[in-house]
């Protein structure tokens, strides 16, 4: 009974035909195109994230960008069959908001974010990388609204600001983080060589932890923050000669 009544319904027109008379096919190109023009906005904030081997790179910029560009074309496009030829509301359509799906990328991409932010011995990372996802949606979004020498030059002026502050930095992105593990016999002359040497450094700890042992010998586990011009090299030179140092090991903290 149920297959007749549906075979006996009315059908004003195919459902291929329904796809094709939704939008033109120069309105699907734009589409197309601003998918297409976002993921290379984002590829251009990646790539320069990608040379420092961030944890957020070029494939996840591209995604990002390219997905809040497809989230804009759902909002603003997807509920196109609400309305009728004449502009009319269909019954049942009434009260919608086509426009919150993108409101939620403000919100959806701080959990991306977040999960590129760490702390690594006292030190947080991953904020600029953090920041430029959630520029990155933001452009995606511009594109696909159609935007598009917005979403341009947004790219083009993070991308810049990104290359230029990397290479001429101020503040904490002006100084090298070291972590330094090493066993000495502690003493009053020893700490007050070290913090000397710290200041002759320029330098300042940010995590350190202290061990004593049964042997007389303490366990320094430490991250300092030093200026560009100290190397690993003087570091070495400065443990080399301090005496019952063992088990010495330099890194550099990126």
């Amino acid at each position: 009974m149920f297959l007749q009544l549906l075979a006996e319904a009315p059908v004003k027109e195919p459902f291929f035909a329904y796809l094709l008379n939704q939008f033109s096919l120069q309105q699907t190109g734009d589409f197309f195109l601003r998918m297409i023009i976002a993921c290379v906005c984002g590829a251009g904030i990646g790539f320069e994230r990608s040379r420092r081997f961030k944890g957020a790179g070029l494939r996840t910029h591209i995604i990002v960008c390219c997905g809040a560009a497809l989230f804009m074309i759902v909002s603003k496009y997807g509920f196109a069959d609400l309305f009728s030829s004449a502009a009319e509301a269909i019954v049942g359509s009434r009260g919608t908001d086509p426009a919150r799906v993108a409101a939620q990328v403000v919100s959806g991409i701080s959990f991306l974010g977040a999960g590129v932010i760490f702390k690594n011995h006292g030190m947080v990372k991953g904020l600029t990388t953090a920041a430029g996802l959630w520029v990155t949606a933001g452009i995606g979004l511009a594109v696909g609204g159609g935007l598009y020498i917005v979403g341009i030059f947004a790219t083009v002026l993070v991308a810049v600001l990104q290359i230029v502050m990397h290479k001429f930095q101020i503040g904490a992105d002006a100084f090298n983080a070291y972590q330094l593990q090493f066993t000495v016999r502690d003493s009053e002359e020893f700490r007050a060589s070290l913090k000397k040497k710290l200041d002759e450094w320029r330098a300042n700890t940010t995590d350190t932890k202290i061990e004593h042992r049964d042997d007389g010998r303490v366990l320094y586990d430490m991250t300092v923050r030093t200026t560009k011009d100290l190397e690993i090299d003087d570091i070495l030179s400065f443990f080399d000669n301090v005496k019952d140092v063992e088990n010495l090991n330099v890194a550099s903290i990126h």
